[in-house]
């Protein structure tokens, strides 16, 4: 009797793990896998960036995302509606046309 109440309660608690977990997953899967989790700052020093990387929207992440890498080896996020970032991307994009 004993061992059927304990071999009861353990499946109970297994169960509920396995459901904790499949709920816990669904809610990260959704979420995405975007690098920038807030919207970005709107403006860094030039002289401070010193690359720039451009990501489009996909399936795990649906916004467009802007990334410097600075000189201090530090990462930022950019607000891709700014017009700073715009005009970063536009000169980048035409850097790249004449090369």
């Amino acid at each position: 009797m004993k061992t059927t109440a304990v071999f009861v309660f353990l499946s109970c608690l297994l169960a509920t793990e396995v459901q904790g977990d499949t709920i816990f997953l669904l809610i990260k899967f959704s979420k995405g896998r975007c690098f920038c989790a807030d919207k970005g700052v709107n403006v860094i020093l030039l002289k401070n960036i010193e690359k720039v990387e451009i990501i489009p929207p996909s399936p795990s992440c649906g916004k467009q995302e802007i990334i410097v890498n600075l000189k201090s080896t530090e990462r930022k996020c950019l607000n891709p509606e700014s017009k700073f970032t715009q005009n970063l991307i536009k000169r980048a994009l035409e850097k790249m046309a004449r090369q």
